[in-house]
């Protein structure tokens, strides 16, 4: 990474971001259907943001939003001014479904997937998510922190400014507690928004494997034990469940979601990764805000999905492309398939350490565009507003309107088609969050 974070932002109220090419609004309602496709888009002159104590407080036209600064009475000295130098602004990146904290890497899996293995193969060999699962244990709480903010550090530079963050890597109360409480302490220190989602029910561990009943065994433990640990703890926003062949059954996902909304959680799903599930059509029964993954989705789960969409309770649907390319997959989420039945569309990097070892959002939405099938706007829509919303956040972030969080990045490429187009480019040049510069990239 070649920049500078800057964690304690900048001293003043305000700040001016002048001389963009174009902006990305991303103003209004969840994109579905259709308006998938619309970025809200300004061009063709000077353009400006300005931000007032956190906040956006009018963009357009740098002459309008001057006489915005004045109508208001606001001191223009207490504006820093920011050039944007022809750069493209668009809202930060929301990444909503990532695996932040675990400890060691699975460089050689990898490998052995290359040579035929599948994803279930590795996991009853005690592989794949176990063999994180025994690395977290072990790892202290400074060791997990650390990898923590190095990735948190690459993500910023890539744009990202709000992300969901798992446990599920400790499979027992204290360590999942443990990742929570961590993933709080990284939230507090910023500059990337957090948002904890407790994943108790990843995979069964190896503990309970072998046992006669063993998954039963273990999904009552999760109910039973993790949960009310979980709420009593109160960091977790979000309950998520691995609904997956080989997994957690449709009926258990069921047990350990209702169990979760008791308790107060807000409910996710990881649904219909590798074979149809019935993930889809429970997130749309149980009202999930997000259904993540959906490679594999079933027809009747699709139009569950598109049901409660047209009934004005959208389920995002959360596609994870960059984990379907890792894992050497050649069958990516129907993308298209969920935008023509009015399924509001999402991205997310997956980041974790096994099948999707990314921290670049502008990486996922390039797979996204070459083989979800998708347009630049469509898949700045899926990180931005989109991704706001599957995380209960779209009143708050996610667009660059008056009144919501000033969270910003300039790009340094002139629009938005190249975002995606310069594949694995560093093109973030500056990252404002919370209406403060938090990252600049050195030329």
């Amino acid at each position: 990474m070649s920049g500078e974070p800057r964690p304690n932002g900048t001293a003043g109220r305000g700040l001016l971001v002048e001389g963009a090419s174009g902006i990305a609004t991303m103003a209004g309602p969840i994109r579905r259907g259709g308006a998938q496709g619309n970025a809200d888009l300004i061009s063709g002159g000077a353009l400006a943001v300005a931000c007032w104590e956190g906040r956006i407080l009018a963009v357009g036209w740098s002459d309008e939003v001057h006489r915005q600064i004045v109508a208001e009475g606001l001191p223009l000295d207490e504006f820093r001014r920011l050039d944007a130098h022809g750069g493209f602004i668009t809202p930060g990146l929301v990444d909503a479904h990532t695996h932040l904290l675990f400890a060691g890497t699975r460089e050689g899996e990898w490998q052995v997937r290359a040579r035929g293995a599948g994803y279930l193969d590795v996991l009853a060999t005690g592989g794949g998510i176990l063999s994180t699962v025994a690395a977290t244990r072990a790892a202290s709480d400074e060791e997990l922190l650390a990898g923590g903010r190095a990735r948190l550090a690459q993500m910023l530079a890539n744009g990202t400014t709000t992300a969901e963050a798992k446990s599920g890597y400790g499979l027992d109360v204290a360590t999942e507690i443990r990742l929570l409480d961590l993933i709080g302490r990284l939230d507090r220190e910023g500059p990337v928004g957090l948002i904890p989602t407790f994943l108790g029910a990843h995979a069964v561990p190896a503990e309970y494997r072998d046992r006669p009943g063993g998954t039963d065994e273990y999904v009552a433990h999760v109910v039973r034990d993790q949960l009310p640990a979980v709420a009593r703890q109160g960091i977790a926003l979000f309950c998520d469940v691995f609904c997956e062949q080989g997994v957690f059954s449709a009926d258990q996902s069921r047990r350990i979601l209702h169990a979760a909304a008791d308790h107060g959680l807000a409910l996710r799903i990881h649904a219909d990764e590798l074979a149809p599930s019935g993930g889809a059509e429970l997130a749309a029964e149980l009202g999930c805000l997000s259904a993540d993954h959906l490679a594999a989705p079933s027809e009747a789960g699709i139009e569950a999905l598109a049901r409660t969409a047209q009934a004005g309770h959208p389920v995002v649907a959360t596609l994870l492309p960059a984990t379907s390319w890792f894992l050497g997959k050649h069958h990516f989420a129907p993308a298209r398939r969920f935008i023509d039945a009015g399924v509001p569309v999402a991205l997310a990097t997956d980041l974790n350490p096994g099948t999707s070892p990314t921290l670049s959002l502008p990486l996922v939405m390039s797979i996204g565009c070459v083989e979800l099938g998708l347009t630049p706007a469509e898949a700045l829509s899926a990180v931005t507003i989109n991704a706001a919303h599957a995380l209960g956040l779209g009143a708050e972030i996610g667009s660059i309107e008056p009144g919501k969080q000033a969270d910003l990045v300039v790009w340094g490429v002139p629009t938005l088609e190249q975002i995606p187009y310069w594949l694995g480019a560093d093109l973030a040049r500056t990252i404002v969050r919370r209406g403060r510069v938090v990252f600049e990239r050195r030329a």
